[in-house]
């Protein structure tokens, strides 16, 4: 609808990180904060909040609300992806909810979901939706068809969903 609803500007000098994804090694878990500390090879610890755990990790018989020390433990091997770029003396802000962004779809492993923009219209929506169950996504994976997917077809989306598995298979 014409209006600005989100600027980010980065700067050449700076490195953003953000969207990145690295094999990360907890290095310290807070109870008290119900957090993990994870060094990702950046110099600084980033910020692993119970919240942003998949449940996949979650060892059996452990739900959802922790305690964290249940679940993370140090010198453990994760996959994070860093959800916000370090700011002054803080970390990075990190996820275990992997998300790969492609020119239509937004590929979520280890998820189930499958969603559609809220920007388009209900019946480019349904239309959506139709062309997502001709497609085969892989068992554990979820998708989100992105606004850019307006008048993708089967073909279109299949190509993308394709590009995003061989990229998490490589990753």
């Amino acid at each position: 609808d014409r209006n600005l609803e989100n600027l980010v500007i980065e700067a050449a000098s700076e490195v953003a990180n953000r969207g990145n994804i690295f094999k990360g090694v907890i290095k310290r878990v807070e109870p008290a904060l119900q957090a993990a500390f994870v060094d990702y090879g950046s110099g600084r610890d980033g910020f692993l909040p119970l919240d942003e755990i998949q449940p996949a990790l979650f060892p059996k018989g452990v739900d959802k609300r922790g305690p964290i020390q249940k679940i993370l433990k140090n010198r453990q091997s994760v996959l994070v992806q860093v959800a916000k770029d370090e700011v002054g003396t803080k970390g990075a802000a990190l996820t275990t909810y992997i998300s790969l962004a492609g020119r239509f779809l937004v590929l979520m492993p280890e998820s189930d979901r499958t969603g559609i923009s809220r920007k388009l219209s209900d019946e480019e929506r349904r239309r959506l939706k139709a062309v997502l169950k001709e497609v085969a996504l892989p068992k554990g994976f979820g998708v989100i068809a992105r606004t850019a997917a307006k008048s993708v077809t089967k073909a279109d989306a299949l190509k993308d969903l394709n590009y995003l598995t061989r990229l998490w298979q490589g990753i």
